[in-house]
């Protein structure tokens, strides 16, 4: 299995967690220039905008710790284009999801709500 399998896999997996919760995907792999969002999930209070990390049991970097300062800007610069194109009353909301994967196989599970918020970048939603 190559890393974009992996990682589609991991993607499917959080999907499929997310609609358990009662979650409505509104996108997946939204893309501007410089920029994606891995999948875009609302209920009836938030719009989520969620970065999902597949991971192998073991790696050296965690999913959540491969989320830096640079990337989460990206992330917000591609949230924010999305709320301009698609305008919605809903509260933005940024999550993170870590997914253990062992061949084809999801391990677990590890889902940060509200991982990280706007403060300190200039996008306004």
């Amino acid at each position: 299995m190559d890393k974009s399998e992996t990682g589609r896999l991991g993607e499917d997996f959080v999907c499929m967690h997310l609609a358990s919760q009662g979650y409505t995907i509104a996108e997946r792999n939204y893309r501007i220039r410089g920029g994606e969002i891995d999948i875009i999930a609302m209920n009836e209070e938030y719009l989520v905008f969620v970065e999902v990390k597949s991971r192998k049991p073991g790696s050296l970097v965690s999913g959540f710790d491969a989320i830096d300062k640079r990337k989460k800007g990206l992330i917000i610069k591609t949230a924010s284009d999305y709320c301009c194109k698609h305008p919605n009353q809903l509260q933005p909301r940024f999550d993170i999801a870590q997914v253990t994967i062992s061949g084809a196989r999801v391990l677990g599970i590890d889902y940060i709500q509200n991982a990280f918020d706007t403060t300190g970048y200039n996008y306004i939603f």
